[in-house]
């Protein structure tokens, strides 16, 4: 090889290792930007009572003959798009980020003055990644997130309301940047979790088993459906959607 074209081999090679490095890194950046302003809102905020509105929406004040179906929970739940069912009225009280502590203190704001005939939880995973940081609360964070959602449960069914619970997502693949920050032991836990979830079936509660539908051959989202590692796309909420519609049809519609 003529030195020129080893020299421009050199420059090149490192032209894209000094690109790749600066796109890392402003990934890198981008994320903590986010985790930084999201956990100072929280300081503002802790529960979230200003991300919606905390009076009933004028439809279900004057009354209606749909039913009424809250989606409640973190990201997940505030991220899912209701199916057409024109003899419902869904309202979503989802919020990105919270734990389910979170979403719990603030049942009383957002989903008792909508009078929900059907609430549909999903929240955990917020908890469960925490364990990541903190390996030796585990089995409290495991406790505290089971307490708090049948807590959920409880609130949901003392109103009246028949609850869809759903099982936490199963995590999308760890990226790269992520591996760091990681445990596995959180989808160990998440597993945990689940389990208890689905001894809550009861007479007024069904259980949504989202964990098995998303569930890929390697313990993680299956690729067609995941977003990101705790996200899903359009295409994981449709088959949810195919799960909860009979739910709905077949044991709500009546009331």
């Amino acid at each position: 090889m003529k030195p020129n074209h080893r020299l421009l081999l050199i420059v090149g090679t490192l032209s894209i290792v000094l690109l790749a490095s600066l796109a890392l890194n402003y990934s890198l950046f981008s994320q903590g930007r986010q985790f930084y302003l999201q956990l100072n809102w929280v300081r503002l905020d802790p529960l979230g009572l200003g991300h919606y509105s905390t009076e009933p929406e004028q439809s279900i004040l004057m009354g209606t003959d749909r039913t009424t179906v809250v989606f409640f929970g973190d990201s997940r739940a505030e991220s899912w798009p209701p199916p057409t069912l024109p003899q419902f009225h869904f309202v979503n009280r989802g919020i990105a980020a919270e734990t389910s502590v979170q979403t719990l203190q603030r049942f009383d704001y957002h989903v008792k003055p909508l009078r929900p005939d059907v609430v549909v939880v999903q929240v955990g995973v917020n908890d469960l990644d925490t364990i990541t940081l903190f390996p030796d609360q585990r089995e409290a964070i495991v406790a505290n997130c089971q307490e708090n959602i049948r807590q959920i449960v409880k609130a949901s069914t003392d109103l009246g309301a028949r609850v869809v619970l759903t099982t936490i997502f199963p995590t999308g693949r760890v990226p790269l940047e992520w591996i760091p920050f990681w445990s596995d032991d959180v989808s160990v836990a998440l597993e945990e979790v689940n389990a208890f979830l689905r001894s809550l079936e009861g007479e007024d509660v069904t259980i949504l088993d989202s964990y098995a539908l998303l569930l890929g051959d390697d313990g993680s989202t299956r690729p067609e459906y995941s977003q990101d590692l705790l996200h899903l796309n359009a295409a994981g909420y449709r088959r949810l959607n195919d799960a909860l519609v009979p739910i709905l049809e077949e044991e709500y519609s009546n009331g």
